[in-house]
C-alpha cells in the first residue's frame, strides 16, 4: 500500500503526520535490547513500559537488560550491546567528554533521592573520618553523590573518608550491614529498608536542593541517525510509562515489588512510589535536566579540562520529547 504525501502548512501538522505514520507501523514490531543500570525507583519507566505492555502498543519487542552501574551500562551503549538505556548524567557525560557519542534523550529522574547512610554505632559525620564509604564505580551517579553529601557534612573525599567501589545497591547495603564498610549511598528500596535495621542517615540529599540530571534515557546520535523512528517510539512509551507511575499507585507498587525482588514491605513500596510522583523527581514531561548537567560538568572540572568548555545541550537531544510536547501529547494524557 502506498503512502499519500500532502502539504501540511506547520511544522506541528509535520509532527502530527510523523506520529500518525509510525502508529500505522506498530504491527511491525521492532526487536530492541534495552539496559538499566540499578534496582532503584527511577529506574520503573522502562519497568512499567514493559510490564503494561506499553512498550508493545508503540511497535517495540523489548527485552531488559540488566546491567550493575551506570558506568556498564554506558559501555554497552557504546559498544553496541544495547541501542537505549537507562543511565546516570555523570555517565554519560564523562564517556562524551571521553569522545564517545552518547546522549540523554528524555530526563527521567532529574533529582536525586540518595541516603548517606553509616553502620548504628556512628551517628554523627565526624565518626565517619578515617572509614569508607561505598560506591556503584567511579564516575557514576552514586560516586557523584557520595562526594557531594561528604562535603556537605564537612568531610573530605578522598582525604577524610575513603571511597570504594563496591557495585550495586544491593551490594552496597549488604557491604555496611556486614560491617565491611562504614557507610554507603543507598537509593529507594533499599535505604528504607537499611534503616529498618538500624542503619543512620548523615545526610539526605533530596534535602540539599541539588538540580541534577539522574537516571535518564540514552542512545547514541549514531543510533538516532539510523533509526529515529525507533527512538521516537521509546521516548513516547518513556512519557507513557511516566503518566502511569503519576497515575496508577497499584500498579507502580505492582511492578516495583517484581523488580524489586518480591519480598519488600509494602509501605517500603508505597514510599518509594510517592518519591517518584514528585514532579522535581520524576517531571511529567520528560525533558533533560540541562541545569542539571551544568552541575555535574562544574564537578568535572577541575580534573578534566574538556569539562571546562562543554555545554549541557552538548549532552542531551531534545527533539523527541518537544515532538510529544509541542502537538500536546503530554498534556492529554493527563487529560484522560
Amino acid at each position: 500500500m502506498g503512502i499519500t504525501y500532502m502539504r501540511l502548512k506547520s511544522p506541528i501538522g509535520v509532527i502530527a503526520c510523523l506520529f500518525l505514520l509510525s502508529s500505522s507501523a506498530v504491527a511491525q514490531s521492532i526487536k530492541l535490547n534495552v539496559g538499566y543500570s540499578a534496582i532503584s525507583g527511577e529506574q520503573s519507566p522502562a519497568w512499567i513500559a514493559k510490564e503494561t505492555g506499553i512498550f508493545k502498543r508503540n511497535g517495540l519487542d523489548t527485552q531488559l537488560v540488566y546491567f550493575t552501574g551506570g558506568t556498564t551500562a554506558v559501555q554497552a551503549l557504546v559498544s553496541g550491546e544495547v541501542p537505549i538505556s537507562q543511565v546516570s548524567g555523570p555517565a554519560v557525560v564523562n564517556s562524551a567528554l571521553a569522545g564517545s557519542d552518547i546522549i540523554i534523550v528524555a530526563g527521567g529522574a532529574t533529582s536525586l533521592d540518595y541516603w548517606l547512610m553509616s553502620r548504628p554505632e556512628i551517628k554523627r559525620p565526624e565518626q565517619l573520618k578515617g572509614g569508607s564509604v561505598a560506591i556503584s564505580a567511579f564516575g557514576s551517579a552514586s560516586d557523584f553523590v557520595a562526594r557531594y553529601a561528604l562535603e556537605k557534612i564537612g568531610l573530605a573525599p578522598g582525604k577524610d573518608v575513603a571511597l570504594v567501589q563496591v557495585g550495586g545497591v544491593p551490594d552496597r547495603m549488604a557491604a555496611v550491614l556486614a560491617g565491611r564498610i562504614e557507610a554507603a549511598v543507598l537509593v529507594p528500596p533499599s535505604m528504607f529498608i537499611a534503616q529498618k535495621k538500624g542503619l543512620n542517615i548523615l545526610a539526605d540529599v533530596s534535602k540539599l536542593g541539588l538540580t541534577f540530571q539522574h537516571t535518564g534515557v540514552a542512545t547514541s546520535r549514531r543510533f538516532i541517525k539510523e533509526q529515529p523512528d525507533t527512538v521516537r517510539r521509546y521516548v513516547r512509551s518513556q512519557v507513557e510509562a511516566v503518566n502511569r507511575i503519576h497515575t496508577d499507585k497499584e500498579t507502580s507498587v505492582k511492578v516495583l515489588t517484581k523488580y524489586f525482588g518480591g519480598k519488600v514491605e509494602r509501605d517500603i513500596l508505597e514510599r518509594s512510589w510517592e518519591l517518584l510522583i514528585n514532579e522535581n523527581y520524576l517531571s511529567k514531561k520528560q525533558y533533560p535536566g540541562l541545569e542539571g548537567f551544568k552541575l555535574i560538568l562544574s564537578s568535572l572540572a577541575e580534573k578534566n579540562p574538556k569539562a571546562r568548555t562543554a555545554k549541557p545541550e552538548d549532552f542531551a537531544d531534545l527533539r523527541f520529547i518537544r515532538e510529544l510536547d509541542q502537538t500536546g501529547y503530554i498534556d492529554n494524557l493527563y487529560k484522560r
